[in-house]
């Protein structure tokens, strides 16, 4: 099946770029561009396009707000966005990712993970390595809760074996090292995720991992 990739981004050499290298694959397809997000809106609109991958910094409106109103409630498209930023810690993203982007990557990354990060966050996986993930979340504790609010009332609908994944999903676990923590198998780990993500309809592990956080069920920067 052929990814099909919407790029976004005001400098029109970097957009160039991308389209060079996904177009060498076999299994993506860049089927339009815009150069901000009130014309990315207007493509993904038209263009239903599986992927978006989306800069962060632009005129008229932000990758940020872009990513809200393409990936926002009430919106069903299958268009998922991946936020290039070129920063390590911006702090652009973590707005981002409560947007509701699927994933960073970082502009100067090599090609080869720039079309993973692709395939990935068109899988429906987070494309965020696990420890940036944590990185993220600690870096910017200032803009989470301290935790002493009132835990949201659909914490109650997990299980305690969900709530116990949930913590290990925002500390940045891979499903296979939450399988080895918790000695079961990596199927039965997908399986509480996914009844995780369903139960709080959260889109993927890192709205969960930031929903961890922001609920106060994991602290930034302690032990959990």
């Amino acid at each position: 099946m052929t990814i099909r990739v919407l790029l976004v981004d005001d400098q029109p050499l970097l957009r160039t770029g991308f389209r060079m290298i996904l177009e060498a694959e076999q299994d993506i397809a860049v089927v339009g561009e815009a150069g901000d997000g009130l014309q990315a809106q207007e493509q993904v609109r038209a263009l239903q396009p599986d992927v978006v991958l989306m800069d962060i910094r632009m005129p008229r409106m932000d990758g940020v707000e872009a990513t809200r109103q393409i990936t926002g409630p009430g919106r069903d498209g299958p268009a998922k966005v991946l936020v290039l930023t070129t920063f390590d810690l911006d702090e652009y993203v973590v707005e981002a990712l409560r947007a509701g982007a699927s994933g960073f990557l970082l502009k100067d990354a090599p090609a080869n993970e720039l079309v993973q990060a692709i395939r990935v966050v068109a899988a429906g996986e987070a494309m965020l390595a696990p420890s940036i993930t944590r990185r993220l979340l600690d870096k910017y504790s200032a803009h989470l809760p301290t935790g002493e609010e009132q835990v949201p009332d659909t914490l109650g609908t997990l299980t305690d074996r969900e709530v116990e994944v949930l913590k290990l999903v925002a500390r940045g676990l891979s499903n296979a090292e939450i399988a080895a923590d918790l000695f079961v198998s990596e199927t039965t780990v997908k399986t509480h995720v996914g009844h995780v993500l369903t139960k709080l309809r959260l889109r993927d592990r890192v709205q969960a991992a930031v929903y961890a956080y922001e609920s106060g069920l994991v602290r930034p920067g302690g032990n959990q």
